[in-house]
């Protein structure tokens, strides 16, 4: 059995599971890791969350039901988890375009997903640099955001860091950095990929120092790290190469934890960071061995 063959297994489980609630952890004994890093996966791989995927399979289930059945909108809202009636309406709304009681009535076409398989594409032309590092436990001190994550270009969050942040606290910021890894630390910690959920943004550097006031302290646990080299400004392309590519054949699951993006330094005071040619950068990702 390999890694394609899991992960079909597990969307077949979800498939099969629509009506009722969705365990996590059924999800994870049929991917074979666990429902951490298979979300991550998905996430990447299909350019959709798995939550946003199980909730437009469900509305598209409702849609067929509701033109091909005489079942009460109420029963079919609750046998795809809404107890609300308005939540439902709402959403149903917001996919398909028109309310459940206007596609009973008028019969229109439907906006309908498909169930996804993933299938086998031969990659790996553009090499990529990854190493493990063991490290253990380190603090960092920086300027912290509460960041909405957005599908396409930079988050309007880390942003206002940027802009917000003077010249004089920067110099003050790096003078901090007395430990590696060295250079101004891109810190996300939370669901980064998801457009579902907040995360914290933090932008900082290593120290053993007190932190000062004027500063907010992260504290690191010692972890596994999949170190990778790239170059900023990177494309989505480069998701897909780590997580279609690099993990399904490491022996290694992505582990939860801070993200952390070495570099590259900030023109303080402005929104945009414009790049003339591209910039390496170390990305660390925390990591955990399974085979």
């Amino acid at each position: 059995m390999n890694m394609l063959h899991h992960l079909n297994k597990a969307l077949d489980y979800i498939e099969h599971n629509l009506e009722h609630d969705i365990d996590e952890d059924q999800i994870a004994k049929h991917a074979c890791c666990t429902f951490y890093h298979f979300k991550k996966m998905f996430s990447f791989l299909a350019d959709i969350s798995l939550h946003e995927y199980i909730r437009r399979r469900r509305l598209t289930l409702a849609a067929f039901e509701l033109q091909n059945s005489t079942i009460k909108v109420i029963d079919i809202a609750v046998k795809y988890g809404y107890h609300s009636p308005d939540a439902f309406t709402r959403a149903f709304q917001n996919q398909h375009g028109m309310t459940p009681t206007e596609m009973r009535t008028s019969n229109p076409s439907i906006k309908a997903y498909p169930p996804m398989t993933f299938l086998l594409s031969i990659g790996g032309g553009e090499p990529m640099k990854f190493r493990i590092e063991i490290k253990e436990a380190f603090q960092v001190i920086g300027i912290t955001n509460r960041v909405t994550p957005v599908k396409m270009a930079e988050h309007p969050g880390v942003e206002q860091v940027w802009k917000s942040t003077t010249q004089e606290t920067y110099n003050e910021l790096k003078a901090l950095n007395d430990v590696a890894p060295f250079g101004i630390l891109h810190v996300d910690v939370g669901d980064a990929d998801s457009q579902n959920n907040e995360y914290d943004y933090y932008m900082a550097v290593a120290s053993t120092k007190v932190c000062p006031d004027k500063f907010d302290v992260l504290n690191v646990p010692a972890s596994t790290w999949l170190v990778i080299d790239v170059h900023v400004p990177w494309a989505p392309e480069k998701w897909k190469q780590i997580y279609g590519e690099y993990f399904p054949s490491s022996g290694y699951e992505q582990a939860e934890g801070p993200r952390i993006q070495i570099g590259p330094e900030i023109k303080i005071g402005e929104e945009k960071q414009i790049y003339t040619e591209e910039v390496p950068v170390e990305y660390w990702i925390p990591v955990k061995k399974v085979r």
